[in-house]
């Protein structure tokens, strides 16, 4: 059995052919392939070695930082895969904003000393598009991955429109990440996802494990964002992850969105933190925090909602299927009398359940967490993304949100939720990958972690 996903990896890069040697760290792609508003990478027949292993005949493989200044799309029935530790960086002046549009198989092999860093060279939100995936494509790992910066709005030049899957205009800008085929796998595990511009993920198909990320200031006063926004036909598991600062939702979740032939979405949503989410949308009091519509029946448990415009809420029509759903328990944290009563029994669309644990005076069930700045203006209704008048402050890497001893979020939850993959998501495009060495091996599994008795993304400060 291969071993998790801790590798020491050499930076090289790949696209139509295997290079030996280059003196420029950073080796354009665009010397490999037709001069074009869009690069289409295509593969060498032979297979692929790396000082790191060797990939599949067919495979591309980029193995050193990197320079986008056009979109790239990887075929159908190609495979892509991205060793660790590189950098790819967005171009801000392309003529048509950068996208990676995944018609077959991405893999993201990054590790924790050594991430996969997609980025923009403004280091400013919207400099480029996002990962969109096609219809057909297959597989997609995100691994210690760190995604930022993207959420351009396309344009009829951009991969996504020529490829039917989005229009020009989409609310302001393409998600960071997107999955559409229904009978597709991905897994996004322990990436940071930042200052993207619209949603940082959006679903609409496939099977897929969420788990142990950071999704950390996204959106817009304009055109809001989702964190996790899920359509019909999916299959997922979201678990363990923190979503800072989503000016519309931490979770969006519907079975609309798709043909009637698609199946019914299953999802768990289960242990994971929301903070500060929702500040957009007090004009049309739509989410706050979880928004559930279109018959969507989650089991949605032991999660930490703290300071969030509201809590769980619904449509006044045609909301989600309380019957087949587990709602509760869930943990509800207010600082101010305002958040108090946006998350009460008398809130209009809120779904209040006395099994919860809510706040009901302010500041009280603190759940403690281990280090955390709350802007000291802080006003869930302000509507405008500016600190002064009462947004979210910017993420902070030193905060700490495990809980300290004794919070009250330590306990309380429940175990019952029993995750759709326990027994693990296959990948076989990682399965036939040939390491050299066994202590860079990589497991083609992917496991859903169990349900913890306490509420929120983490435990116990350690």
């Amino acid at each position: 059995m291969k071993k998790n996903l801790l590798i020491s990896g050499y930076l090289a890069l790949i696209f139509s052919m295997v290079l030996v040697s280059c003196e420029n760290d950073n080796i354009n792609p665009y010397d490999y392939a037709a001069k074009s508003d869009t690069t289409v990478v295509q593969p060498s027949s032979d297979g692929v070695k790396t000082d790191l292993a060797e990939y599949p005949s067919g495979s591309l493989v980029w193995t050193k930082d990197t320079i986008l200044k056009e979109s790239v799309e990887i075929p159908e029935n190609i495979s892509l895969y991205i060793e660790p530790g590189i950098t790819v960086t967005c171009s801000s002046s392309a003529k048509v904003p950068v996208e990676i549009v995944v018609l077959g198989n991405l893999y993201c092999m990054g590790t924790t000393r050594k991430p996969i860093t997609i980025t923009s060279d403004t280091k400013k939100p919207a400099d480029w598009g996002g990962i969109i995936c096609g219809y057909k494509a297959g597989e997609v790992v995100l691994n210690h991955v760190n995604i930022a910066y993207a959420g351009a709005t396309p344009t009829e030049s951009s991969l996504s429109f020529q490829n039917g899957l989005f229009k020009t205009q989409i609310d302001g800008g393409v998600p960071a990440f997107h999955f559409c085929n229904v009978d597709g796998r991905f897994v996004i595990s322990d990436c940071f996802f930042h200052d993207n511009y619209n949603d940082q993920t959006y679903f609409t198909g496939g099977k897929g494990i969420i788990q142990n990320n950071i999704f950390a200031d996204n959106g817009n006063a304009a055109d809001g964002g989702e964190a996790i926004n899920v359509k019909s036909g999916c299959n997922l598991d979201v678990s363990y992850n923190l979503i800072y600062n989503a000016c519309t939702n931490a979770f969006k979740l519907s079975d609309s969105g798709n043909s009637e032939t698609i199946p019914l979405t299953e999802i768990r949503v289960y242990n994971n933190t929301a903070v500060d989410c929702g500040w957009r949308r007090s004009k049309n009091k739509k989410g706050g925090s979880i928004w559930l519509e279109k018959g969507i029946y989650p089991t949605l448990v032991n999660n930490l909602i703290y300071d969030c415009r509201y809590g769980m809420k619904q449509p006044a029509t045609s909301g989600c299927d309380v019957d087949k759903s587990t709602l509760i328990p869930n943990y509800y944290f207010a600082s101010t009398q305002t958040g108090i009563d946006q998350m009460s029994a008398t809130a209009d669309l809120v779904m209040f359940y006395n099994s919860d644990i809510h706040s009901s005076q302010t500041g009280g069930n603190n759940p403690l967490f281990t280090n955390f700045s709350q802007n000291p203006k802080m006003d869930i209704n302000c509507e405008v993304d500016d600190t002064t008048k009462g947004a979210p402050l910017a993420y902070n890497s030193s905060w700490n949100f495990y809980l300290q001893a004794g919070s009250p979020a330590l306990g309380g939850g429940t175990t019952a939720a029993n995750p759709i993959f326990a027994d693990g998501l296959a990948f076989f495009g990682m399965k036939k990958v040939q390491f050299f060495n066994t202590d860079n091996d990589q497991n083609y599994y992917f496991y859903s972690r169990p349900a913890s008795a306490f509420f929120g993304a983490y435990g116990q400060t350690k």
